[in-house]
């Protein structure tokens, strides 16, 4: 399995409704270096409707400003008919949302 493989396996585990970070996904990629090649990996990800790339955000639990898919814009949404909720700054509420995952 490469790379790429890895983080769009561990982006599959994250529940409807939660998100996770690009460096936490990154650890569970195998490697916690990695935040910025889970951002890459993201922005080509061959099944969209499939690998949720939308679930993911920064540590700080912005969304992304290049989000392949439709924009920033479009990630918040996809967020929101999840049931994410977002703080008054625009970022998710990671206390209420955060998901760590089962290999952290």
């Amino acid at each position: 399995m490469n790379t790429f493989e890895k983080i769009y396996d561990a982006v599959k585990k994250i529940p409807k409704g939660k998100v996770c970070t690009y460096g936490q996904i990154a650890a569970m990629a195998g490697n916690p270096r990695w935040s910025r090649v889970v951002g890459y990996a993201l922005h080509v990800n061959p099944q969209p409707g499939v690998i949720p790339c939308h679930r993911v955000v920064t540590k700080n639990g912005e969304v992304s400003k290049a989000f392949a898919f439709g924009g920033e814009n479009m990630q918040r949404i996809l967020l929101a008919e999840e049931g994410i909720e977002f703080l008054d700054d625009g970022r998710v509420d990671l206390k209420k949302h955060f998901w760590c995952g089962d290999t952290i």
